[in-house]
């Protein structure tokens, strides 16, 4: 975070907060909240940097984790299923994309690009394993929004593990989702 001191009544504002309840939070005086606000005071790097550390920790304390934001209902396939079956539990269930798992673990992602890619001659008689594509990324219940938006920009699903067992996925219109 690039953090502009002259934002701080706007940002303390964000957070709801009173100039008192903010210098509290901080450490500091209420006082010395106004005149920084009103620009009457410049801190010391070492004061801006108390007041953008405690920033980050009152917006992160509200950020939405990926165990909130998941899809439980997790439809996966084995490497061994044909991709005939994948076509109809995509089409069946309204999804793009499907987990490859074996033995609890995800080994990989068969998804409509990766079917087409296939080619559509003999699609039926090919396996999952000669289609699948890499495994997404796997994340913890407990990772933040912030970095599950930043992975969405380079993944079209992320898989969410705890004590290593697959609990949920997120996709794009998951994290659409929990914006309203």
């Amino acid at each position: 975070m690039v953090f502009d001191i002259t934002q701080l009544r706007k940002i303390r504002k964000q957070l709801d907060m009173t100039q008192h309840k903010f210098a509290k939070e901080i450490g500091i005086s209420q006082s010395m909240v106004a005149k920084i606000e009103s620009g009457k005071l410049d801190p010391t790097y070492s004061y801006v940097k108390k007041i953008e550390d405690k920033i980050m920790h009152l917006t992160k304390r509200d950020e939405k984790e990926a165990g909130e934001i998941m899809n439980h209902k997790v439809i996966s396939v084995g490497k061994n299923d044909f991709v005939l079956d994948v076509i109809n539990i995509i089409n069946s269930k309204g999804i793009s994309q499907v987990p490859v798992v074996e033995r609890g673990n995800v080994i990989g992602l068969v998804s409509e690009s990766s079917i087409l890619s296939a080619g559509v001659n003999n699609i039926g008689k090919k396996m999952v394993f000669e289609i699948m594509t890499e495994s997404p990324p796997i994340i913890d219940k407990h990772a933040k929004l912030e970095m599950i938006v930043q992975l969405l920009k380079f993944y079209s699903i992320l898989i969410v593990k705890e004590a290593g067992k697959l609990i949920g996925v997120i996709t794009k219109a998951d994290v659409i989702k929990c914006l309203k």
